[in-house]
């Protein structure tokens, strides 16, 4: 089965993921019959996808008539046979137990077409003996979709022991047709690979807690605060609901051995019922206040622990080629929202303390989980996963000028000659910048500018790159993606500062900063649809949010390259219009002035706004939490003592 042949696909399961899974199929344009065991469970999964379709109607991110279409093209059904007669691809997403997804796969054998392909969305058994009950292990891969599937963009697909190339092809290809992003997960491998590396670090936070080495409200502040994780280990538990997470704990146990031995602390959560969020108690009680984290408890040595065992699986996927490094940190970013990936942040925290970590507590412990992966070894031992490419200051940039002027990180896009136009090195280089600035505990503000007088940046440099296929162009399109993400993710304010031409990716490359000032000289544009394009560095998204998706619309649509600062000021695009004669000295002024503002409750708003982006409760929930845990900090105390005073306020970020 090739991707071009899939029209029809058939979903097993109409429960969260089930019906999840559909509704993305269906709004990819896919005719989608929708199957499980019982009406009750087709008709809850169904009312599921409408109230969802509904709220992304209603939010404007697709029309009432898509909204509509998308619906007509599911078809709810108990009948297995009628489920799966005509597909060309059944993604199976029953419960997560091996005996029911084999029972599955009998009756489907006996219905689905011979040519169809069999996708399983299970996020850690066996592929390779999930397929062995089949009579199509060639064509029998996982597509393991994350939760909720209508908002998380990774899909991991996984290789089993008999899967053909084709099949994964096939399937790789039909989830970029879903908007997702697949990594492919080159063995079959338990855990696979978010899970691989997320489960562990939230087993090693339950043990840290249980041993009596730090406390809940310890752990927590350090993932969250200090090493800036989307949630605290145990909020994510309890999010995520422990049930779950024992679960494949269990599975990777039985599979891998004592590495993966089940905290204690886990199981008696379990016991007693207190899975998280979803019974009401977890971790924290949510009926009583929910979730509560200090922002000043972190501790480095909690840190180090958890940095370490994350690392080490890392090391293990690597050494066992189930990934390499780089997906790894992509599936990371995509499937469990961490600001890096793990391997990046290991190499910036230096893979031989990690690996003396390991070693010390396995003096200490003796507990096999901290048995030092010849995968971390090889990592310290050749300065790195990405090798030893950046030790020090000693950071090549050939297309960008990186300076630092006081606490602020200067970015010139250094390219004057072809109207500072972005290329894939560029990219590479803004995203090492921003991995340098990250570093600097002194850097609190970033400006971004294009060197010259002629453009900030006149787009992407179509002569620098030619993609020799479309999943080339897609790779390069996620790659703009994600560095220009950082600029929304980084925990400091982002300026743009625009003189000249802004077009096209120049313009998406603006998009993604926290604030624009434009002299009057600026002209703004995005022309893609003149060459049959579209904004592909995250223009067709970042755009709504900041002026509405009707003007996003226009802007894209009419394909104008001559938008004035004005214009784009009255649309919300520009926060500032300045003469040629103060644009320098006002760049820096109000970089400068940011720069001097309270860190922690500027990274916390940032975080605030994204989690609230297309999720207004998540981002309610996330400002309540931040609100609090900002009356622990000095910057606080000071800010307040600052006012009574009538004096500058002097933050320290602590």
């Amino acid at each position: 089965m090739n991707f071009e042949d899939i029209e029809q696909v058939a979903v097993l399961g109409a429960g969260n993921m089930g019906h999840g899974i559909a509704e993305v199929a269906a709004l990819a344009g896919y005719d989608v019959t929708m199957r499980d065991i019982k009406e009750e469970f087709v008709d809850d999964g169904y009312e599921n996808i409408e109230w969802s379709l509904g709220k992304l109607a209603e939010s404007g991110q697709i029309s009432d008539e898509e909204a509509d279409a998308a619906l007509d093209r599911v078809e709810p059904l108990v009948d297995f046979e009628p489920a799966v007669a005509e597909a060309d691809v059944v993604i199976e997403a029953v419960p997560e137990r091996m005996d029911i997804k084999k029972d599955v796969y009998g009756e489907l054998e006996e219905y689905a077409p011979d040519e169809a392909i069999v996708a399983t969305n299970t996020s850690s058994l066996s592929i390779t003996e999930l397929s062995e009950v089949t009579e199509r292990p060639e064509q029998f891969c996982g597509m393991h979709f994350f939760n909720p599937p209508v908002r998380m963009a990774l899909v991991e697909v996984i290789r089993g022991e008999h899967t053909a190339d084709e099949t994964l092809d096939a399937i790789e290809e039909l989830a970029e047709a879903f908007d997702k992003t697949p990594v492919r997960v080159r063995k079959d491998s338990p855990g696979f690979i978010v899970n691989r590396v997320l489960v562990p670090q939230m087993n090693e936070a339950c043990w840290l807690v249980h041993d009596d080495v730090a406390t809940v409200a310890e752990v927590d502040s350090t993932t969250s605060f200090d090493m800036g994780l989307p949630m605290g280990a145990f909020e994510l538990g309890d999010q995520v609901g422990h049930d779950v997470t024992l679960h494949v704990l269990e599975y990777l146990h039985e599979v891998l051995g004592d590495a993966y031995e089940p905290c204690p602390l886990l199981e008696e959560k379990v016991d007693a019922e207190e899975l998280g969020k979803k019974t009401g108690k977890g971790f924290y009680d949510y009926e009583d206040g929910g979730v509560e984290i200090p922002a000043d408890e972190g501790r480095d040595d909690v840190e180090a622990r958890l940095l370490a065992v994350m690392a080490n699986e890392v090391g293990k996927l690597v050494e066992n080629d189930v990934a390499p490094v780089s997906d790894i940190d992509e599936a990371m970013m995509l499937g469990a929202g961490f600001p890096e990936g793990p391997g990046k942040r290991a190499d910036a925290y230096g893979p031989d303390d990690l690996v003396e970590t390991l070693e010390s507590v396995h003096e200490e412990t003796g507990a096999a989980r901290y048995e030092v992966s010849e995968g971390l070894r090889a990592a310290a031992e050749e300065g790195g996963f990405y090798g030893d490419d950046d030790e020090g200051e000693t950071v090549e940039y050939d297309q960008i000028v990186v300076e630092t002027d006081g606490a602020v990180g200067h970015v010139e896009l250094d390219r004057p000659a072809r109207m500072n136009t972005i290329t894939v090195q560029m990219i590479d280089e803004i995203d090492a910048a921003l991995d340098q600035f990250d570093a600097d505990e002194e850097i609190r503000a970033v400006l971004l500018e294009g060197a010259g007088d002629r453009a900030f940046s006149a787009g992407f440099d179509a002569a620098s790159a030619a993609p020799g296929s479309g999943l080339e162009a897609s790779e390069m399109s996620r790659k703009g993606q994600r560095v220009f993400g950082r600029l929304e993710e980084v925990g400091m304010p982002v300026v743009a500062a625009i003189d000249g031409y802004c077009l096209g990716g120049g313009m998406e490359l603006a998009t993604a900063a926290d604030m624009r000032i434009a002299s009057e000289s600026g002209q703004f544009g995005q022309p893609e649809h003149n060459l049959g394009l579209l904004p592909g560095w995250g223009g067709t998204q970042r755009l709504k949010h900041v002026v509405g998706e009707g003007r996003a619309k226009e802007i894209i649509f009419t394909a104008k390259n001559d938008y004035d600062p004005e214009t784009m000021a009255d649309y919300g695009f520009v926060n500032e219009v300045v003469s040629p004669d103060e644009y320098d000295d006002r760049k820096w002024e109000l970089a400068r002035d940011l720069a001097g503002g309270p860190p922690i409750a500027q990274k916390l708003t940032k975080r605030a706004m994204l989690a609230g982006r297309d999720d207004t409760d998540a981002g309610l929930e996330y400002e309540a939490s931040a609100f609090g845990q900002l009356f622990t900090t000095d910057d606080v105390w000071e800010g307040l003592a600052a006012f009574q005073q009538d004096r500058e306020p002097e933050f320290e970020g602590e």
